[in-house]
């Protein structure tokens, strides 16, 4: 299963997309993490839905200094799973 997430709050500059690599790491998810030009954070995962959905419970939560004030949440093709990799944080310095 592969799952689409876009997180809205104070999600930008809290540590957020350190959380979640950390997070789907320890899932053993495939996919990737991002901050977005609009101050959101952005998911891609895949994996098995009992993990998918801890990491769904985990985005709602947040790290510490977050605030998650909106989950959104798409099905992607399973096709999508094909180009991803291991788990990492995109446009990271």
């Amino acid at each position: 299963m592969v799952l689409h997430f876009l997180i809205s709050g104070r999600v930008q500059g809290v540590g957020f997309r350190w959380f979640v690599h950390t997070q789907a790491s320890m899932l053993d998810l495939r996919g990737w993490v991002r901050n977005t030009e609009d101050g959101e954070v952005e998911v891609v995962a895949a994996g098995e839905p009992e993990e998918l959905d801890d990491l769904r419970r985990i985005l709602k939560r947040g790290p510490r200094g977050s605030r998650v004030d909106r989950l959104a949440e798409h099905i992607l093709d399973e096709r999508e799973k094909e180009n991803l990799e291991e788990f990492r944080i995109e446009g990271a310095w």
